[in-house]
């Protein structure tokens, strides 16, 4: 038996509308799971959904910073063997340019939709026993950078949660982990050109020792804590990309 493969197993997988969430939802069909994405974007998630390998699958249109969204995507889903938190927002801001709608937005996207998904998930038995959850982290959890403070908080927050949630869940044999990919080639590296210099980004560049990723590496690394070869690691973070 492959203890690779994800055959009779139902994952969710969130922020599935492009980048690393489209690629892990793709790589997790092609590894015989049954997959569920969500977004906000119709037309992004149709993409992704005609992408999928195999057959019952389902999609929902959901925006998880809604409450009221994010609670009845959750009433609506079948029993999970699993789930991979992809959704997120990167911004880089100045600390001394922090207003409270920033950290609002990037808090409610990055870390309180996922900590409420997860309440939820629970509160409606949706989480099998044995299952696995997944939490997207980020290298700035602990490389810290210039504009960062914000989105480095919320990866950081992200990690100490998953911790808390390992241990609380162990019980169940229910396993939580974070994957930190370094620099991905996504849109959501493009569009931080919007927010630093070239010159910063080319610098990241050269701290790249084995280049920037592409998604299927860290859709692969989601595949092995969602599958079976990953029965006894819980409450860890995976660094993916280079050296901390």
């Amino acid at each position: 038996m492959n203890p690779f493969s994800l055959e009779e197993k139902t994952i969710l997988v969130t922020g599935a509308s492009s980048g690393i969430g489209r690629q892990a939802a793709i790589t997790i069909s092609e590894m015989g799971a049954k997959v569920i994405i969500t977004g906000r974007n119709p037309e992004r998630i149709d993409e992704t959904f005609a992408k999928l390998t195999g057959t019952g699958h389902l999609k929902m249109i959901c925006d998880l910073t809604d409450e009221t969204q994010l609670n009845s995507m959750v009433d609506g889903l079948p029993i999970l063997n699993g789930a991979v938190f992809a959704a997120g927002i990167g911004r880089h801001i100045p600390v001394k340019f922090i207003r409270q709608s920033d950290i609002t937005s990037i808090f409610k996207t990055n870390y309180e939709s996922v900590v409420l998904a997860v309440s939820r998930m629970l509160k409606k038995k949706k989480i099998a026993d044995h299952s696995s959850l997944v939490l997207l982290s980020s290298t700035s959890s602990r490389l810290n950078h210039f504009g960062g403070a914000l989105y480095s908080g919320t990866k950081a927050a992200l990690e100490a949660y998953s911790k808390n949630l390992a241990i609380e869940l162990a019980p169940k044999r229910i396993r939580s982990n974070c994957v930190l990919p370094w620099f991905v080639d996504t849109p959501m590296v493009e569009g931080v050109g919007n927010t630093i210099t070239q010159e910063v980004l080319d610098r990241f560049r050269e701290m790249s020792y084995l280049g920037f990723g592409d998604p299927v590496d860290v859709a692969n690394s989601i595949v092995f804590f969602l599958s079976d070869a990953s029965k006894w690691i819980t409450g860890s973070s995976l660094v993916l990309g280079t050296v901390l």
